[in-house]
């Protein structure tokens, strides 16, 4: 991929590893303003650029910074800069712009096939899902794109439930491939309504962030029996850059023309990926589980939900992919319950990071058995 910050060296905490590529003709006046950007966090790491009178340039670039094709959207150059500036942060939400043509359901994103290719390095038309681990020469630590929840933020039903299926992907510097944080058929829908958390599917290894990561989404509300009939919630591709990622989780939200969904991500610095394996096994009787990870992040401990349902949905074993900063301690958290056993049974069991390696734990929670197994992997993209 390629980005205007792909030619500016680590500082501080940011860029684990040396940037890749070249800097596009597009972003070369934004130069000056990147090393504005790095002093600025240097001296604010904690911050995503909040204050919004005071930085008013560094606030409309935040997380977009070329990636509006203004001169195809209905709005004058300068009414897009206006909308840009005013909807990017709206009540503590960031607002994630679209990339224009990049539409799955007109089929545009492909047609622009050779831009992606010599924009980002990504050819759009390989629909490979990336494997499980990256291969590399030595074992190192990165940065890492987390995703804490997905959520139903608008939706054309205010009230009732709805049936969404689709997709969310991160194509990283590894293989630009398919990573899907969350994917389900239209024949495997789930079932949400508005302000519902989207149970996520992914991803399937550790979203690396040196310089910047490309989300593409599709996602669609099934409505009858033809396909051509559903709504379309969200479509199209947006650019992460890690120069304008927060360090703590905050809420960026993606816009549709029929709804909209919440991502809450942050960038994890200096981290490792762990694969928690969970198998289920000496069930008595059916029960609600819920597992929780909290993992630390730049001003504390951050707890967010990996699954929660009926432990019939479990299927055998599952598995999920956490980004954990390097010598720090992740906690994973079991809540079992049960309409005969109240309250209901908790149990936590904690992984110190480190480069490579495995640790396991069994639980006995009286309702089952339950062996988690923890894989560390680093990696590096030199």
């Amino acid at each position: 991929m390629q980005s205007f910050a792909r030619s500016i060296r680590s500082v501080g905490r940011f860029g684990s590893a040396p940037p890749r590529r070249c800097l596009p003709a597009l972003a070369r006046r934004y130069a000056s303003l990147v090393e504005s950007v790095s002093a600025y966090r240097n001296q604010h790491p904690a911050r995503l650029f909040r204050e919004k009178k005071s930085q008013p340039d560094l606030q409309r670039l935040c997380f977009s910074c070329g990636t509006m094709d203004k001169t195809q959207t209905n709005n004058s150059s300068e009414e897009s800069n206006t909308m840009v500036e005013t909807t990017m942060v709206n009540k503590g939400i960031f607002h994630m712009p679209i990339i224009s043509g990049s539409s799955h359901r007109d089929g545009s994103i492909y047609k622009r096939r050779n831009e992606w290719e010599r924009d980002y390095c990504v050819d759009i038309g390989d629909r490979t899902e990336t494997r499980l681990e990256p291969a590399c020469r030595y074992y190192t630590t990165s940065n890492m794109m987390q995703f804490f929840s997905l959520k139903l933020a608008k939706s054309p039903i205010n009230n009732g439930s709805l049936q969404l299926y689709g997709y969310i992907a991160a194509r990283d510097e590894f293989d630009s491939m398919l990573n899907y944080v969350f994917n389900r058929s239209r024949e495997d829908p789930i079932i949400v309504q508005q302000g519902s958390l989207i149970k996520m599917t992914g991803p399937k290894r550790g979203i690396a962030l040196y310089c910047d990561v490309l989300l593409e989404f599709d996602m669609r509300i099934k409505n009858g029996e033809k396909e051509e009939d559903d709504i379309q919630l969200i479509d199209g591709m947006s650019e992460f850059q890690a120069l304008f990622m927060p360090w703590e989780p905050t809420k960026v939200r993606i816009d549709g023309n029929c709804g909209a969904v919440d991502m809450s991500i942050a960038l994890i610095n200096d981290a490792v990926a762990a694969t928690v394996e969970v198998i289920i096994s000496e069930v008595q009787n059916g029960f609600d589980l819920s597992l929780s990870s909290i993992i630390s992040v730049v001003e504390g401990h951050e707890e967010f939900q990996l699954f929660h349902g009926p432990v019939g949905e479990w299927r055998g074993f599952k598995r999920f992919v956490i980004a954990v900063t390097m010598d720090t301690t992740m906690h994973l958290k079991f809540i079992a319950g049960h309409k005969c056993s109240k309250p209901d049974i908790e149990h936590k069991c904690s992984f110190k990071a480190k480069l490579n390696g495995y640790a396991s734990h069994r639980i006995k929670l009286g309702l089952a058995s339950i062996m988690v197994k923890v894989t560390w992997v680093a990696w590096s993209s030199v």
